[in-house]
């Protein structure tokens, strides 16, 4: 009795490693996008053999845009580049590319967007270090008021 479970247990675990053997199969497919990841801005380029050594042409998306493909030096190669938008968030984003008679291949694409860093520019200007003048200024100009402000008071206190 203590077999049985055991049993299924492993039947169950082997049943679900060959449903995924033509997953893993399908996902290799003859789509080379480089580079895999990245920035906004930049050029990726996508090549396939998927479409056949007759075909010339092909289509492709990304993000929204569209690319087309051509026959480049070698046989059966078809090969076109897309610009990463500027606006495009970071994750994975799909690359579908379509050739006759009706062969479709999808991927992915990483975009990464950098962290900004320094300081923000807004208002009077930089809050990065460097360029302080304005804020040593208004820093000195305050002091300079509650001086005043506190040696008045100290003034009059003693008048009375």
């Amino acid at each position: 009795m203590r077999y049985v479970p055991a049993g299924a247990g492993i039947g169950l675990v082997l049943c679900a490693l060959t449903l995924q053997g033509p997953a893993a199969a399908a996902d290799d497919s003859e789509l080379r996008i480089s580079p895999r990841k990245g920035a906004p801005g930049s050029t990726v380029t996508v090549s396939t053999t998927a479409c056949g050594s007759d075909v010339t042409y092909g289509k492709g998306s990304a993000g929204g845009d569209e690319f087309h493909l051509f026959d480049d030096d070698h046989s059966g190669v078809l090969t076109g580049h897309f610009r990463i938008p500027e606006g495009a968030a970071s994750g994975g984003h799909d690359v579908i590319v379509k050739c006759p008679p009706s062969t479709k291949i999808t991927d992915t694409v990483k975009v990464k967007r950098s962290r900004p860093s320094g300081g923000v520019h807004a208002g009077f200007g930089p809050a990065a270090l460097g360029d302080n003048k304005p804020t040593l200024l208004g820093g000195t100009v305050l002091a300079v008021t509650a001086g005043s402000v506190l040696m008045m008071r100290r003034h009059r206190s003693v008048r009375r």
